[in-house]
């Protein structure tokens, strides 16, 4: 009788940008306890070599941690090259790296006529730095990864790619013009690539998580005392589960699109939200 597990994972190198980030170390857990190599990229090699130190000495699987800029091809092909001396081919690809930044960030929600005197902090008085530098790391710093270790998939006839969406896709949220377009972009990219690689034995698919306490949003949710703002009172109160998500709540999604489990399942985006896309709020 066919048992169902994740036991097709073990031992498959897993890269994970972002990796040590608060969503990417909780998946990087995730996929070492299953066995799996884990290659942890970020900028600050500090805290992936320690998460890769952690990940070995908890799990007993091979990891290692390699200092990144996911938007520099070149640096990627070196990477590459290096995680393929120390892990092996790549099977898996999961991009975490991204975020938002208050560069990028309307200060109003919504604006009024009344506000037509007065445009600073809106979108008309963004900076287009700000705009540039969130929209490149979230949707480029997917794409560039994807283009230099899909290479190994190709040569493999086999592998996975997972992509992280948001929110900010499917609804429309407020304040975060540049981070909800290229998350937007990144929805349809998985989709279009999903297409494009169908025959190649690639599975590409995304995640669309709620709202999850991170580095990067940690300013609109909360303030210097750590109670919730207006704005993520709002966030709790339009969502079901009545909280915000615990990282550890994506790694069943995870584990299951990047195993064979979901052997027949592609281009889709899956939300982990705790039922916020699905409520009107009445």
């Amino acid at each position: 009788m066919k048992q169902y597990n994740f036991n097709d994972l073990k031992d498959k190198v897993c890269v994970i940008t972002g990796g040590a980030g608060i969503i990417g170390s909780a998946l990087a857990k995730g996929l070492a306890s299953v066995g799996a190599k884990t290659a942890i990229l970020e900028m600050d090699y500090d805290s992936a070599e320690k998460l890769s130190a952690e990940l070995k000495n908890e799990y007993q699987t091979d990891s290692a941690a390699y200092k990144v800029d996911v938007l520099d091809k070149d640096n990627l092909k070196g990477v590459k090259k290096q995680i393929n001396k120390d892990l092996g081919k790549v099977d898996v690809l999961i991009n975490c790296a991204g975020g938002n930044s208050p560069k990028a960030t309307t200060d109003k929600e919504i604006l009024t006529k009344e506000d037509l005197d007065d445009l600073k902090g809106s979108f008309f008085d963004m900076s287009m730095e700000g705009f540039d530098f969130v929209y490149s790391l979230n949707f480029k710093g997917t794409l560039l990864p994807i283009m230099v270790f899909g290479e190994d998939m190709m040569e493999k006839g086999e592998g996975n790619i997972l992509n992280i969406s948001s929110m900010a896709a499917i609804s429309t949220i407020t304040k975060v013009p540049a981070y909800s377009a290229a998350k937007a972009a990144i929805t349809n990219f998985t989709k279009w690539l999903s297409v494009h690689l169908a025959q190649t034995g690639i599975r590409v698919n995304a995640m669309a998580p709620g709202f999850f306490l991170t580095n990067q949003n940690r300013f609109l949710l909360k303030d210097e005392e750590g109670n919730l703002t207006e704005r993520g009172q709002k966030i709790v109160n339009n969502t079901p589960f009545g909280r915000f998500g615990e990282v550890e709540e994506l790694v069943g999604t995870t584990l299951f699109l990047v195993s064979d489990l979901s052997s027949f399942v592609t281009g889709s985006v899956i939300p982990v939200d705790g039922g916020f896309y699905i409520w009107g709020g009445v």
